[in-house]
């Protein structure tokens, strides 16, 4: 397999490693629900992906990021404490404006690898990572990305329409396009939902959505012909009322001793379908003053059939088909749209390359069962906005993860994403919120001290054990129950994890703390972290015990 090189890869191949664990700090709680599962985290993309790994590797299902496409023209900083004398002379700058400037192609090579191999390790196994790129760097993406994910593992590149009539971002053409790149962590298990018909909306129609999705509402009439001999002119009785395709009782019985009209009315369907739609919620008995009016729902991915027998079902349109190359053609998906998207939102010309949430929206729903979505350049917040309008248009429970290093992190991000909560707008531009919550985090402490391999006491202890529990199981930590063995991390692979770690004091394994294990503690073996040890080795060889050293035996990853 062909692989790139550039200056300063041998040094950031394994930078992952070196970079440290921090503790995520909680700062605020936005909405009802503390701890939902949305995260916003302000900080070092880099730092904050290895914070989630804990909890979070092999989680993820769906991953979006919009990095720097390094046209020469954007001012991001490369940060990251990386030791090759060419790239100490170029962190801190801002990346050369000449198209001709290579340096700054091994700049952001450098900047991006480290975080697409954490990337890859949050990602799920039947997950997949969207990446929007342009010519910048689309062909080095995709190299160190077939390096990173393997090459079997590349889906597509999609182009997107950015802007009608293009841009003159070169002296010969004007380029109105990028690609969205899409790599899986394993192709034999990722499954893709193919594009549902009409699946943006309905054009020029009101739209409604219930548990079933988007629909429309049809009135149930329409004139009569010869072609229905009547078989669709019937009284339908709803909770004790009677309803007639001609408003009246008179009408109906006229119409059945022969006074035919070409234009009276009837009903679209047949009695036995309209018995099955009424009993699955497909019509909508709306009362007036005077009458109520029957209408019908039509589905975006659903209908009622007949099938062979004559028996009614519901079909959901069937999603598993090929994803269209051609369906971010569509103007929708545009910068132009997602820059008005903002600006009725937060207001002002915000960002000048935003995405819009229709198309977080549609790659999300490509995903089967994606029910964390991870956005680790996020900008505005639009990957939370999609997110949110998907759950209240299906009443799904998706939740996002966003990471942004920028100061914007609350005054914009997270603004945006309390705002699509809460309803924005005013009177007829007003938009409903969808509800919800999200928890606010900084980077805090590192798990270990500086240059040091001791534990930091300044580092919440809840998130130190879920360090230790990542570093023995490389699983997601899961907290035990409130009534379990106080120290006890988990069990796993029949084997009981405790961290006896208390700050400020020191712990030992002696027979009074094992005493405190009762029939619940029972497991095959015993790994017990504590300070110091006083059992013999013939005694841990009969019970079952490993004894691990705090901090010596605790593991840097």
């Amino acid at each position: 397999m062909p692989t790139l090189n550039w200056i300063g890869k041998d040094k950031v191949v394994t930078h992952h490693q070196d970079v440290p664990f921090r503790v995520l700090e909680r700062k605020y709680t936005f909405g009802d629900e503390h701890d939902s599962g949305n995260m916003i985290i302000h900080g070092d993309n880099l730092e904050a992906l290895k914070a989630l790994l804990p909890r979070y590797e092999n989680r993820i299902k769906c991953i979006y990021i919009d990095p720097p496409y390094n046209t020469g023209n954007e001012g991001w900083v490369y940060n990251d404490n990386v030791n090759d004398p060419h790239i100490r002379k170029w962190l801190g700058q801002v990346v050369g404006s000449e198209m001709d400037d290579l340096t700054r192609h091994d700049k952001w090579l450098c900047m991006m690898y480290p975080r697409l191999v954490l990337l890859q390790k949050l990602l799920a196994d039947d997950g997949a990572i969207f990446i929007s790129i342009d010519d910048n760097e689309q062909a080095n993406l995709k190299l160190i990305c077939d390096e990173i994910f393997g090459a079997t593992n590349f889906v597509a590149d999609l182009p997107r329409v950015t802007k009608k009539g293009g841009k003159d971002h070169s002296d010969n053409v004007a380029k109105n396009h990028d690609v969205i790149i899409i790599y899986t962590k394993s192709n034999s298990k990722c499954k893709f939902n193919g594009f549902a018909p009409n699946e943006k909306g309905f054009d020029n129609e009101d739209e409604f959505v219930d548990k079933r999705g988007k629909y429309k509402l049809n009135q149930t009439l329409d004139y009569d012909s010869l072609w229905y001999n009547h078989t669709m002119d019937f009284p339908i009785e709803i909770d004790g009322n009677l309803y007639y395709a001609g408003g009246s009782k008179e009408a109906y019985i006229n119409r059945h001793k022969g006074q035919h009209d070409a234009k009276d009315w009837v009903w679209r369907w047949s009695q036995a379908k309209f018995d099955f739609g009424y009993k699955n919620g497909f019509v909508v008995i709306k009362k007036g003053k005077d009458r109520s009016r029957i209408y019908t729902k039509t589905y975006l991915n659903a209908s009622i059939e007949k099938d062979l027998l004559g028996n009614y079902y519901i079909d959901y349109f069937n999603r598993e088909s090929k994803i269209s190359s051609l369906e971010f053609s569509d103007n929708v998906y545009s910068n132009d749209n997602a820059k008005k998207e903002i600006a009725k939102i937060i207001g002002g010309n915000t960002f000048d390359f935003p995405k819009p949430s229709a198309l977080i929206s549609q790659l999300i729903s490509l995903i089967k069962n994606a029910d964390i979505i991870l956005d680790s350049f996020a900008g505005s917040g639009t990957t939370a906005h999609a997110v949110l309008n998907l759950n209240k248009q299906d009443g799904g429970n998706r939740k996002f993860i966003l990471c942004e290093l920028c100061d914007y992190a609350e005054t914009i991000t997270a603004e945006r994403v309390r705002r699509v909560m809460s309803g924005y707008g005013e009177g007829k531009n007003a938009v409903n919120g969808t509800g919800g919550s999200f928890d606010f985090y900084e980077l805090g402490e590192t798990i270990f001290e500086p240059d040091s391999e001791n534990l930091n006491d300044n580092a919440d202890t809840e998130q130190i054990r879920q360090y230790i529990w990542y570093s023995e199981t490389h699983t997601a930590y899961h907290a035990p129950a409130t009534d379990a063995h106080p120290y006890l991390l988990g069990k796993y692979q029949y084997n009981n994890y405790y961290f006896y770690y208390i700050k400020g004091e020191e712990t030992c394994l002696d027979w009074d703390f094992l005493n405190t294990f009762t029939e619940r503690d029972r497991a095959e073996m015993y790994i017990i972290y504590a300070d110091r040890c006083i059992l013999t080795e013939q005694e841990m060889i009969k019970l079952n015990i490993r004894f691990k050293k705090i901090p010596r035996d605790i593991k840097h990853i």
